[in-house]
């Protein structure tokens, strides 16, 4: 296998941080794959912003219950809330140290999906993403037994509705269809019986916290996947990660999110499965598997998988030192692009892949790139912060492959960076 090129650390780096910073990406040249990969997942200490100004929840209840007026005060009210909560996020991705960590953050967020449009409630999602941090390069069992307690997705799929008598299934479907299994590898059977398992499951808003109502709770006998018992909703959870599919379904995803969006082999699949498995869930190790794999380094699928919002307007501005745009602008081109943070589309999340580029989409990725690197005093500035490099390594810098645009035969380092950002190629990593 040798030591890695440049061109080999680049991809390394851009399908698992945000951009491909230089001194990073440089550093990593000349080493073994492992060395890099071990380097790379070696997490600086996670530090983000302090918290926005948050309404306590007491308050926004009493406003609600004063009038109508009121009700539409406090949906305002919220509603500005969550753009603060979506503005500091982005703030943290433009400036984190741990970026490995943030772009696995940004893929739970997208496995355990819920919004501020649902949630009414900006400090509940505030709480749900730092436990998906804390959580993102760490143990998958600890942390689904963390989000089935997480206040913001009992509200947002209705667990905390899930009471005896009245079961709710929302949660008991979602936990089985897109968190662990996937269609196909359960039946209605077992989704009734994780809703009774879970029922008594709750929150209280007001403190922000996980609640167990044993009134609430129905301890009846029944049979989920094959066995049965009176379960509680943590040993359904457990009962279902026995599977091997759940293990799976996961490596599945990390294909689709590290590799490609073609259909994986599913021997490939069966051995990460296996392995993730046979590690208790071990995020890092399931990791380790995919980046050390050879389809992860095959040229095959270099250059094939569609950047998101995030990875564009985040990973350009981590890249190249083009002055910062502001948090909130930042945060609206995210919008505009298809990519709200906080409010996916649906509960199954973003698409991704090529779902992320359509004819509107397209046109504001342009505009953008071509006002980044329009000429001006500030490129000018840019220009001197440039590596002092070969136009070849520039090319393999910024482009996962060969670009398709012609190269400008005017010399210059800032006009080359142009020519590179608007070629199609660089929507690609």
């Amino acid at each position: 296998m040798g030591r890695l090129s440049f061109s080999d650390t680049r991809h390394l780096v851009t399908r698992t941080a945000l951009g491909a910073e230089w001194g990073g990406t440089k550093a990593l040249e000349g080493k073994t794959r492992q060395e890099a990969i071990n380097i790379l997942l070696t997490s600086a200490p996670i530090r983000t912003p302090g918290l926005p100004a948050l309404t306590p929840w007491a308050n926004v209840t009493r406003m609600k219950q004063q009038s109508n007026m009121g009700k539409k005060r406090a949906r305002k009210m919220m509603k500005i809330e969550g753009q603060r909560l979506k503005n500091w996020w982005i703030k943290h991705l433009l400036h984190t140290d741990a970026p490995v960590n943030e772009h696995m953050t940004l893929f739970w967020h997208n496995h355990f999906t819920s919004s501020l449009e649902k949630v009414e409630q900006p400090h509940l999602l505030y709480l749900q993403n730092q436990l998906l941090r804390k959580n993102a390069m760490g143990n998958f069992r600890k942390m689904l037994h963390a989000v089935a307690r997480d206040p913001a997705m009992l509200v947002y799929l209705d667990g905390n509705k899930n009471i005896k008598g009245s079961p709710n299934e929302n949660f008991a479907r979602e936990l089985l269809e897109l968190f662990t299994l996937g269609r196909g590898h359960y039946n209605e059977t077992d989704v009734k019986a994780a809703a009774i398992a879970f029922t008594g499951w709750g929150t209280d808003r007001n403190k922000g916290t996980y609640t167990y109502s044993q009134v609430k709770h129905d301890p009846r006998t029944f049979t989920f996947m094959g066995k049965t018992g009176a379960f509680s909703g943590d040993q359904i959870i457990d009962i279902i990660l026995e599977k091997p599919r759940a293990a799976e379904y996961l490596a599945e995803k990390f294909w689709k999110e590290f590799i490609s969006d073609n259909h994986p082999d599913p021997r490939v699949i069966k051995r990460w499965g296996a392995k993730f498995k046979k590690s208790n869930y071990s995020i890092k190790v399931l990791l380790k598997e995919v980046l050390n794999s050879d389809q992860f380094w095959s040229s095959k699928y270099r250059g094939t998988l569609t950047k998101s919002p995030v990875d564009l307007v985040v990973g350009t501005l981590r890249t190249l030192p083009f002055p910062k745009l502001s948090a909130g602008k930042l945060s609206h081109i995210c919008q505009l692009l298809g990519q709200d943070l906080f409010d996916p589309p649906t509960v199954k999340g973003w698409s991704g892949g090529t779902a992320w580029i359509d004819t509107q989409t397209l046109l504001v990725r342009t505009s953008l790139l071509n006002k980044l690197t329009r000429h001006s005093k500030a490129s000018e500035k840019m220009q001197s912060y440039l590596p002092k490099s070969t136009g070849t390594e520039v090319v393999e810098w910024l482009l996962p492959i060969a670009p398709v645009l012609p190269l400008p035969t005017t010399p210059g380092k800032r006009r080359m960076v142009r020519a590179l950002m608007l070629d199609p190629v660089y929507q690609l990593k």
